[in-house]
């Protein structure tokens, strides 16, 4: 699916597949990790595998309060024992498929939101 540019951050989506997703300056295989200020490749391939030790690097120095999980077609959620854990970094998660994902992403970033978005 291809998305419209709405900002001039260099994160922007462009478009995302099954297996690649495309930023305004490059593409980056899924699973990945993207925020304002970096994108780059993930070894996490499935929601049960996030912990608060896994999610911690992406977060630095971005200081982000919102993460976007992708969960690939269709809408997976994590367990209540995640959403503590990653509560207790002071991150809002909320999980969606992969084109909702992208599109809210794009949307917050566009608004200068502190946000990341991680792609399995």
């Amino acid at each position: 699916m291809e998305f419209t540019e709405q900002s001039a951050n260099q994160n922007t989506i462009i478009s995302i597949s099954e297996s690649v997703i495309t930023l305004s300056h490059t593409q980056l295989k899924i699973p990945c990790f993207i925020s304002s200020k970096k994108a780059h490749e993930v070894s996490i391939s499935s929601l049960k595998e996030i912990t608060k030790m896994q999610i911690f690097p992406l977060l630095s120095p971005d200081s982000l309060n919102l993460l976007i999980i992708g969960t690939g077609k269709h809408s997976i959620f994590l367990s209540p024992k995640q959403q503590v854990a990653l509560s207790e970094l002071g991150l809002v998660v909320e999980c969606m498929n992969n084109v909702s994902a992208c599109s809210s992403f794009n949307l917050l970033l566009s608004d200068l939101r502190p946000v990341g978005l991680l792609i399995l």
